[in-house]
């Protein structure tokens, strides 16, 4: 397995030096840290992985949490923002309620800020946080280009571009694509439903909807969750902390807890990619990291179109 991981990091390194991301896109780049605060990667790390030795569903919450600020206004850390007085932020729209994490990001920026004052961002730290959850898991090993700066822009309204439990595949494949992601890349991404839990009012529709794609005895499972409460918890899969290919395995089986995962393999315009990463783990390993490199670096802030905070929580 270390070898497999090794592996793993010299070809991610390859793809993504030939693909111009070593020093490249958007002004991010590989060595950003390299000089003004070499240790801000182990430091992330080390963080993170503290958090998950205590809490290991918090790896499930850290990734969701870099997509969920990726998706709306780039990668600039604005889902960390509090909300004010004035302004109802991100984080506390309800798509985004079920966000876990932000402790460990502050921890980490604490520990960066009396290391490095001034120079780490937030929107590097979490996109950090993410890709270390994702090892910590299980998952593939991949590395990021850095240099994100955070934005000072984070409102409830602009949440509503974030994909719904309720969406088919067509409607992901659309929304996923405005991004520049591919179909395969869209699948590969949604594939991070292998770690963590989703909640009843985000699946319970699908108990009353008689035409979902939906197993019999996996209905009744759900159907015994949601009994205790909107917001009782069904694992997305059975390895629910465990970086794995088990989320496309229960696809297969008609045992998809949303109709946005289930709809992967109900189409025929996504049901091969859902057959291919259940068969082969590796293909779906490699396809994962390299949409999570793209997902990182989707309109970043850089100069003076952001900023480094001194807390993640509020603008300077």
């Amino acid at each position: 397995m270390v070898i497999a991981k090794l592996l793993g990091v010299l070809l991610v390194l390859e793809m993504t030096m030939m693909s111009g991301f070593w020093f490249g896109a958007e002004g991010l780049n590989m060595g950003y840290y390299m000089m003004s605060c070499p240790f801000a990667e182990p430091i992330v790390r080390n963080t993170v992985t503290r958090a998950l030795q205590n809490d290991p569903t918090l790896a499930a919450g850290l990734i969701r949490m870099h997509f969920h600020d990726c998706f709306i206004e780039g990668c600039d850390a604005s889902v960390l923002l509090d909300s004010t007085k004035d302004n109802t932020a991100e984080k506390d729209s309800p798509a985004n309620l079920s966000l876990r994490g932000f402790e460990v990001i502050d921890d980490a920026k604490e520990q960066l800020e009396r290391q490095c004052p001034g120079v780490v961002s937030c929107a590097d730290i979490l996109a950090m946080a993410a890709k270390d959850a994702v090892f910590w898991a299980g998952g593939p090993v991949y590395d990021i280009p850095q240099g994100r700066k955070d934005g000072t822009r984070s409102k409830i309204e602009d949440t509503f571009n974030l994909p719904a439990p309720t969406l088919n595949a067509s409607e992901l494949i659309k929304m996923f694509g405005q991004h520049g992601f591919t179909a395969q890349e869209m699948v590969a991404l949604s594939g991070a439903h292998t770690l963590g839990v989703a909640r009843c009012s985000s699946f319970k529709n699908r108990l009353s909807d008689t035409v979902d794609n939906l197993d019999s005895g996996f209905a009744k499972q759900l159907s015994k969750t949601c009994s205790a409460g909107d917001n009782a918890e069904q694992p997305f899969d059975p390895t629910r902390n465990s970086f794995d290919n088990a989320y496309f395995n229960a696809l297969q089986r008609k045992a998809g807890v949303l109709t946005s995962d289930q709809t992967l393999f109900a189409s025929a315009r996504t049901r091969g990619i859902v057959n291919g990463y259940a068969f082969n783990q590796a293909m779906f390993f490699f396809d994962f990291q390299q949409a999570m490199v793209k997902m990182s670096m989707l309109d970043p802030k850089e100069g003076s179109k952001g900023e480094v905070r001194g807390n993640c929580r509020k603008i300077n």
